[in-house]
């Protein structure tokens, strides 16, 4: 029934597997554990190694991307719903896989998003800017997703048929950071296809410090602009895109915000890298990366 998918690159999953290999043998459903490692480091490989032999385990000689290696696991697995987790999830509920089997024994959906969550405990300073994004940006209960549920789609904890990612891929010419979640939600959306979002969350276990997540941030902006010539800019994925709706919204003034930008950025860029949190500020450096890119200014 469920082939539980778990893309892996540069990290210790020997808990999270362990954890879905115990609730897979009181499943009272037929499941497979399928690991793909994205040639991570010898470091990693070898620490996952013990537990990950035990299960579908491929390593791959080249890094292939967070898009490809998603479409990958069509090779490896078996059966009819593949359940992708971030190698970073903890699962906290031992009623995780049984609830996704309920919901699938009820209905024949084409896809379910269970939704992430976050520790309540704020980390260290140096790791505040990803936990708070994360918080109030992205741990969002079900109902508030599925008041628009193609832009609420995210990759970290979703269920989706077989026959449904082999017709609608993940884009395999993203080969950098960022938004292949993006492309994929509005793709689905044009292909009518329902995202249902369900309260089934798992912790997200991966908090970036301030200065790579910004990092990680401006790559993924850098790959958004390659996604928006891919669909030849069009107006409805613009619209589905907050911070390119935005970026639109304010075009007749770019050349400004291009400006104020230049001369703020590395005062920005300091507050936010110490764990001076603003997500407001944070929202104004987006923008204003995106601005630059857009316009090719470095």
């Amino acid at each position: 029934m469920i082939s539980i998918c778990i893309p892996i690159y540069n990290f210790n999953v020997t808990n999270l597997v362990k954890k879905l290999s115990a609730l897979c043998q009181s499943l009272d459903a037929p499941s497979e554990i399928v690991l793909i490692d994205d040639c991570s480091h010898s470091y990693y490989s070898k620490l996952n190694e013990d537990v990950c032999k035990k299960e579908v385990y491929v390593q791959l000689e080249k890094n292939i991307g967070r898009a490809t290696i998603r479409n990958l696991f069509l090779n490896h697995t078996k059966y009819e719903y593949l359940l992708f987790l971030d190698c970073d999830s903890i699962i906290y509920h031992d009623d995780f896989l049984a609830t996704y089997v309920k919901e699938l024994n009820q209905c024949s959906y084409d896809l379910i998003c269970g939704g992430r969550i976050y520790n309540d405990i704020p980390p260290k300073r140096n790791e505040l800017l990803r936990w708070k994004y994360g918080i109030y940006r992205e741990s969002k209960p079900a109902n508030v997703r599925n008041s628009n549920p193609n832009k609420s789609f995210m990759t970290n904890n979703f269920i989706v048929k077989r026959c449904i990612l082999d017709a609608i891929k993940f884009e395999e010419r993203l080969l950098n950071y960022g938004h292949e979640d993006t492309l994929f939600g509005y793709e689905l959306k044009k292909n009518n296809i329902k995202i249902t979002h369900i309260e089934n969350p798992v912790l997200n276990n991966d908090l970036r410090d301030n200065v790579n997540y910004i990092s990680d941030t401006e790559k993924a902006i850098s790959n958004l602009k390659q996604i928006l010539e891919y669909t030849d800019y069009d107006k409805e994925f613009i619209s589905d895109v907050a911070l390119l709706k935005t970026y639109y919204k304010i075009y007749g003034i770019k050349s400004l915000i291009n400006g104020i930008f230049t001369l703020l950025k590395p005062s920005i860029k300091y507050v936010l890298s110490r764990g001076y949190v603003n997500l407001y500020l944070f929202d104004f450096y987006k923008l204003g990366t995106l601005s630059k890119i857009m316009n090719n200014k470095n």
